[in-house]
């Protein structure tokens, strides 16, 4: 598209808002806005999306969180308007200039990712039966998982000569069981604790947690933005794809990476009960399953190569995980003994 017609179709957009834009720039689904009303973020959504989120926005705008990038109405109250076939909505341009370093800013994002959960949690009543349910669920499919592994290394060792690919897997197999086992046994552990519990807490979660969609003023106060997947759920789910993309690494002792999470949960603690979940969703190695089970279902002949390559990549995400969990339990225990040992 000419820069002429994108400011035509983005001028016909503005009109909504009473804008007159002088010049736009494009930054993927962003549009840096030049206006008579000053400098503007356009953004583009499917219209599968709905402005169901500014709902939670606005929640959390009522409850006192402002740390959230404002959506401008339109001047009948629409919150975006839908133009060929998808939805924009408004919000200002922020200059994103960040003055600290990596750690600071991961820091600054987990307080305010701690804050979002804390204003917005509240107690939901539980389904005992629906409860069940899903940890019968889960459960099977741990047990799946284990099943396809003690086969896939059975199928392996009866060759006389394995290929690079089951040779490395045979290698790993322990360590990926062995991490298996951990996840299921603080999912049960979970279980046993909730069973009989009538609620559950929830919070608004932003859903698409990121670097990105956190952007910081020119006083260097962060804000979220990009809410389109927002919803109401555990709080750990907001964690998880995060942590998981920051593990994704060479093999590494991540103590930066525990130092978020331990950041975080010093302004929003888990309960008990959701510490055991969080464990057991982070250690649980469904990526690396997933790339045997690639493997298997492949017909030959396959790229050895790239699937060994990968299968390494998965197996130091389980290492580096691994090493984040078993600290982090580590310390949980020995706070636990130690509250004990002076109750004693």
């Amino acid at each position: 598209m000419s820069d002429s017609d994108r400011l035509g179709k983005v001028s016909t957009i503005l009109k909504n808002y009473q804008v007159k834009p002088y010049f736009v720039e494009e930054y993927g689904s962003i549009l840096k806005v030049f206006s008579n009303k000053g400098t503007f973020a356009l953004k583009k959504i499917a219209p599968t999306l709905g402005t169901d989120f500014v709902r939670h926005v606005h929640l959390l705008y009522q409850k006192g969180y402002n740390r959230i990038v404002p959506i401008y109405p339109t001047m009948d109250g629409r919150y975006a308007v839908l133009h060929d076939k998808s939805l924009y909505y408004l919000m200002p341009w922020m200059p994103n200039e960040v003055k600290e370093d990596r750690q600071q800013t991961n820091h600054q994002l987990f307080r305010e990712l701690a804050r979002l959960h804390t204003i917005s949690a509240k107690e939901i009543k539980i389904n005992k039966e629906e409860r069940a349910e899903h940890y019968e669920k889960t459960i099977q499919q741990f047990e799946k998982n284990q099943e396809f592994l003690d086969g896939f290394i059975d199928e392996c060792e009866k060759k006389t000569y394995m290929s690079p690919f089951e040779l490395l897997f045979c290698l790993y197999y322990n360590e990926i069981s062995q991490a298996l086992r951990f996840a299921k046994t603080k999912f049960e552990e979970w279980y046993e604790k909730t069973k009989e519990d009538k609620k559950a807490r929830m919070v608004i979660t932003h859903g698409k947690l990121s670097n990105e969609h956190f952007l910081y003023d020119d006083k260097g106060y962060g804000y979220f933005i990009n809410f389109e997947n927002a919803r109401y759920g555990a709080a750990f789910h907001d964690l998880l794809p995060y942590l998981s993309r920051a593990l994704n690494t060479n093999p590494k002792r991540n103590d930066d990476v525990i130092e978020w999470v331990n950041h975080y949960l010093k302004y929003f603690p888990f309960k008990a009960d959701e510490k055991l979940l969080f464990y057991s969703y982070l250690a649980y190695p469904i990526p690396i399953i997933q790339e045997v089970e690639r493997y298997y279902k492949k017909k030959p002949p396959r790229n050895e190569l790239k699937f060994v390559r990968q299968l390494q990549r998965r197996y130091w995400h389980l290492k580096n995980t691994e090493y984040v969990v078993m600290r982090m339990t580590e310390v949980d225990n020995q706070q636990q003994q130690a509250k004990e040992g002076a109750q004693q």
